[in-house]
């Protein structure tokens, strides 16, 4: 393995310094919650080593949100990424071969690239409304193709796939002989409905969520992957348990209070994201230095300059930060033009929403 930090953690505002910074407009979560704010307090638990799988009742909790899934089919993980991180290890390696989409969250990219195996990228374009193009994954793939790695919704877009669309990549993987992973981290924030949870339509189908971002809880770094195939099943805790053995037991206890509330937690958060995105929709139909795609889930879109802004992409990011206060994902943090970024509308509170996007007006246009 030959690791590189990415741009994306290496800029980061926790490694800023959230101090630095009055409209973080760059976080792709809804705002950090509390331990008084879920009106939770943490009891005297004993901190044993957990169950390597994760709690029982925390993977049942998750299990239950798709008919036939059960609590074995799950696998608790240390966040999103530690799942992701172990299903490319796991699955990968330098003679094998992964499609996978980009723009995307970067460790579904640079994990591949630090393990060497042959990648071929299917880039989402504006133009065609960063809609997935299932005939182009198709043609990538190739006898030693062992993944198809999608995300949905999208991280930086907010787009989605349809239910057929996915349905579609389901059959592609399964007729070719390799694994479906899909990223569902945003799934509970689809403003349309969600789709059907990946890994319950094949055992060839991989699922990949956390409580990161719909949730608000980053800090208890509790993630998941679920598979039906008890081989993969049993492979993916060998590389748990040589990583991290079990999770924290006070995490995976807060995470079952989390998600024992599931639904009262969720809804009034979709209503207030989609009031927000509300706001940065009138926002954007006023902008004429901007364009974009509509996000349908998640709390984060791409908006892409319409021209280079005086300065260029650098003098802009520069008087954003040091004039406006406001920050924002730079497209490179996605290998992408700097004449795009990403825009997180569910951290801040709504005023600094706003402010932050008045910001982003004026720096355009600073001399």
């Amino acid at each position: 393995m030959r690791y590189v930090r990415m741009p994306i953690e290496v800029e980061s505002p926790e490694e800023y310094g959230y101090g630095n910074i009055r409209y973080n407009l760059s976080e792709s979560s809804i705002t950090d919650q509390t331990l008084s704010s879920l009106g939770l307090s943490v009891p005297d638990l004993t901190l044993l080593y957990g169950e390597h799988r994760g709690s029982e009742r925390l993977r049942a909790l998750i299990a239950a949100d798709a008919p036939g899934l059960k609590a074995d089919d799950v696998l608790v993980c240390g966040g999103a990424a530690t799942a992701l991180f172990i299903i490319a290890t796991a699955l990968l390696g330098p003679g094998d071969h992964l499609v996978v989409i980009r723009p995307n969250y970067a460790t579904n990219l640079e994990t591949p690239r630090a393990i060497g195996c042959a990648i071929s990228l299917i880039d989402l374009k504006f133009e065609e409304g960063f809609r997935i193009d299932i005939a182009r994954i198709a043609a990538a793939i190739t006898p030693r193709t062992k993944i198809i790695s999608v995300t949905c919704p999208h991280n930086p877009t907010g787009t989605m796939l349809s239910e057929a669309e996915l349905r579609q990549l389901v059959d592609l993987a399964r007729d070719n002989g390799c694994k479906l992973l899909v990223d569902e981290t945003y799934r509970d924030l689809s403003y349309g409905g969600t789709l059907p949870l990946a890994a319950a339509l094949g055992d060839h189908v991989i699922s990949v969520s956390s409580l990161s971002k719909a949730y608000g809880v980053p800090g208890i770094r509790i993630g998941w992957l679920i598979t039906t195939d008890p081989a993969l099943q049993e492979l993916f805790l060998a590389a748990k348990e040589q990583i991290s053995i079990c999770g924290s037991v006070v995490d995976e206890w807060i995470a079952e209070q989390v998600l024992a509330r599931r639904a009262a937690l969720l809804t009034p958060t979709l209503e207030e994201m989609r009031t927000r995105l509300g706001l940065v929709s009138d926002w954007m139909a006023q902008e004429s230095l901007l364009e974009w795609v509509k996000p349908s889930g998640g709390v984060v879109c791409f908006p892409r300059m319409r021209e280079v802004p005086p300065g260029g992409t650098d003098g802009f990011y520069k008087r954003l930060l040091e004039a406006h206060g406001t920050y924002v994902g730079p497209g490179h943090w996605f290998e992408m033009p700097d004449t795009h970024f990403r825009l997180g509308y569910g951290w801040t509170t709504r005023a600094e929403l706003e402010a932050g996007l008045d910001g982003i007006s004026k720096a355009l246009r600073d001399a």
